[in-house]
């Protein structure tokens, strides 16, 4: 009964491994390749799948979703032979798991040595400054010969990305020196801008202040001229309604003479003849008010000189 019995159990450890063999379950966005005696049959795709056990066997697993791999700094000579070190990164995807088996050995290594071949070619034809301003272009050439040349071993590149640029330590001294000379020139521009704009701000201003100052003098004396007119205007009225006679002139020029003569400078006066005629009248007018009823004469002289103090 014993061998019996050790027969049966080995008869269902085989029969369980034959299923484990039999029933393959292949996870999302994945995909297996499938060999028969060394030979490719098929490609499983996700979902559960049923091969020969002791026949069919699987060969290799492949991801199929977006792989993205980082390359270490390649040194690249631009065209004017300076030596930049160059970071890429490379975002693919496995489009044919069989192709992506069979076509190529190792289609990492494959792409990496592409990329360096590639980007040394690119950059060859660039000096430093287009080299450090054209990234977009750079990306752009290097994923189209990507993508051509990995088409036939079953791979998409999606995009390349340049990750660093590092020009030698030489030139990146001369490259701060030159940005912090460009800092400090536009910057004493943008103060120079500053004083001369506040400069025509303050002319503006004083300008402007002027022509103010000037329109305001001018109305001030433009009405202080008004007023004086209107002044003159009213006296002249009051006066020809007044109506007033010769005598009254001559007493009111009689009031004046005192001022006239104010002054050390002041030798000589001159009388006009009417005022002589005037003072007639006026003495005659005053000897109504002198006692004892006397006429006085009236002065005849028209010339007045101004004693002199020695």
């Amino acid at each position: 009964m014993e061998p019996i019995i050790i027969v049966l159990i080995i008869l269902v450890v085989l029969v369980f491994i034959a299923l484990i063999k039999t029933i393959q379950v292949i996870p999302q966005a994945s995909a297996a390749i499938v060999e028969r005696f060394g030979r490719y049959t098929r490609t499983l795709n996700a979902g559960l799948n049923i091969v020969v056990p002791f026949i069919d066997s699987i060969r290799n697993r492949i991801d199929l979703r977006e792989q993205v791999v980082p390359f270490p700094p390649q040194p690249v000579i631009t065209q004017d032979n300076l030596v930049v070190n160059i970071d890429t990164v490379i975002y693919y995807q496995v489009t044919d798991a069989r192709a992506a088996t069979y076509e190529v050995a190792s289609y990492i290594q494959a792409i990496e040595q592409l990329t360096v071949t590639t980007l040394r070619n690119i950059i060859g034809g660039m000096d430093l400054e287009r080299t450090l301003t054209s990234r977009e272009e750079i990306n752009a050439a290097l994923r189209g010969v990507l993508d051509e040349a990995t088409g036939k071993w079953g791979i998409r590149v999606n995009r390349v990305e340049l990750k660093a640029i590092e020009p030698p330590t030489s030139i990146q001294d001369s490259m701060e020196k030159q940005m912090r000379a460009d800092r400090d020139k536009r910057a004493a521009i943008l103060q120079a801008e500053g004083v001369r704009q506040s400069e025509i701000l303050r002319a503006e201003g004083e300008k402007q202040s002027a022509i103010l100052r000037a329109e305001g003098e001018a109305k001030a004396a433009a009405l202080r001229a008004e007023g004086e007119a209107q002044a003159i205007r009213t006296v002249f009225e009051s006066i020809h309604a007044g109506d007033p006679d010769q005598k009254l002139l001559s007493y009111q020029y009689l009031q004046m003479l005192p001022k006239i003569a104010e002054g050390d400078a002041n030798k000589l006066w001159i009388v006009p003849s009417e005022i002589g005629d005037a003072l007639k009248g006026l003495g005659g007018a005053l000897g109504n008010f002198t006692p004892g009823g006397g006429t006085p004469s009236a002065p005849t002289t028209t010339h007045l000189e101004k004693p002199s103090i020695d």
